[in-house]
């Protein structure tokens, strides 16, 4: 079913203050109204006005995961700097089991910070919403 169009010819001039005009924009950007006038007719219509919300709770949460997430990319890199210099040292077979070892854990290591950044950015697009 397609929407009628509606014809709105009739004109409505309103003067403001420019704090009443400031508290009134200050509410349509607060809502999902795309237009100022959608959003004045909304209100003088009194129909269900929809507006956006943000959980400040999760602020802290997500600053102390946002920094989590750069230490374990930095330890991740360092990490993988040390295996790849002690790749250079193959000729020592004590070295070799080590480097085995630790390849393997760096792949375990890397598959969570990769996990954990799966999981922040999932938070990260609830917490922007």
């Amino acid at each position: 079913m397609k929407a009628k169009k509606s014809n709105r010819t009739r004109i409505i001039g309103l003067r403001l203050l420019t704090s009443e005009y400031a508290k009134l924009e200050k509410e349509w950007n607060a809502s999902t109204c795309r237009k100022l006038s959608d959003y004045v007719r909304k209100r003088l219509f009194q129909k269900p006005i929809v507006t956006t919300y943000r959980d400040a709770s999760l602020d802290d949460f997500m600053i102390e995961t946002i920094q989590l997430k750069t230490e374990l990319n930095a330890i991740g890199s360092n990490f993988n700097q040390a295996v790849k210099k002690l790749h250079t040292l193959q000729q020592i077979p004590e070295f070799k089991d080590w480097i085995i070892n630790y390849d393997l854990q760096n792949k375990i290591l890397f598959n969570k910070v990769e996990e954990i950044k799966k999981h922040i950015q999932k938070i990260s697009e609830k917490w922007l919403q």
